[in-house]
């Protein structure tokens, strides 16, 4: 028979694994656009592990293919393709949707995107940006938080008491805020639109509406953002009725899934 392990031992295992696994997600997290390649000097500067634990991170890493070696440094490894088509293939948006929200863009001048709901963050699936130079813009993948904003109003039209806590508590606010948050949740649902203005950013307006499943809860907010000089009340209730329109057009398609289409 195996030796008897002994207690507590397993959880410290466990937790030293989940540790390895969120310090490799935070090297990866730091490469970028902006930042293609990374040194080993850069990541214990930017992580704060030692230099041995980063090189052991590293070579772990470019040993499953999730990082390349290079002369000046590391980039993604080919692993990472795999995945990215994987991501693609399951969260790209049906032409359909993508001509919508370019037609969309086009017509209202303004940033429009597409929410959908995690936990307590909403996070941007898809992007049309405004042509005009001052715009607002967050990049696909960005997750924001659902304290505040058009679009976190529209996606919380059916969320459980528990979760508008939890929301409230991640706030600035406290929990007393899920006072606030409720009224400005049934006020959206009652007019059937959403509207922010500075409530996450000073300067910043949006107007969102739900997208709606077949079962006609809300898989999805749709939104226009931008500077809050251009969004005076009466351009809003214009923004709101051409959004409440698309948001109809996605919702009729068919999308339990706004990204796919239902089978």
């Amino acid at each position: 028979m195996s030796p008897a392990k002994k207690p507590g031992t397993e959880p410290a295992a466990d937790a030293g694994g989940v540790r390895s696994v969120q310090r490799a997600v935070e090297i990866l997290s730091l490469l970028s656009e902006e930042r293609p390649v990374i040194s080993i000097r850069e990541i214990v500067e930017a992580t704060g592990l030692a230099k041995t634990t980063v090189i052991r991170l590293v070579q772990t890493l470019e040993q499953n293919g999730l990082l390349w070696a290079a002369p000046n440094g590391y980039l993604p490894g080919p692993g990472l393709w795999r995945w990215a088509h994987l991501a693609r293939s399951s969260w790209e948006l049906p032409p359909e949707t993508r001509r919508y929200m370019r037609d969309l863009g086009a017509r209202r001048r303004e940033t429009v995107n597409l929410y959908m709901l995690r936990d307590i963050y909403r996070v941007c699936v898809a992007q049309q940006e405004s042509p005009q130079p001052l715009r607002h813009v967050v990049h696909v993948g960005d997750e924001l938080p659902l304290w505040a904003g058009a679009s976190s109003k529209a996606l919380l039209r059916d969320a459980p008491d528990s979760l508008l806590r939890r929301v409230a508590v991640s706030s600035p606010y406290g929990e007393g805020h899920v006072k606030r948050l409720r009224e400005w949740i049934d006020e959206a649902a009652h007019r059937g639109w959403a509207v922010s203005h500075g409530e996450r950013e000073d300067g910043l307006s949006a107007v969102a509406v739900p997208v709606l499943g077949r079962s006609g809860t809300v898989v999805a907010a749709l939104s226009l953002s931008g500077p809050t000089v251009r969004f005076p009340d009466d351009v809003v209730e214009q923004y709101a009725a051409d959004l409440r329109q698309v948001a109809a057009e996605m919702s009729e398609r068919g999308f339990d899934h706004p990204l796919s289409p239902a089978r």
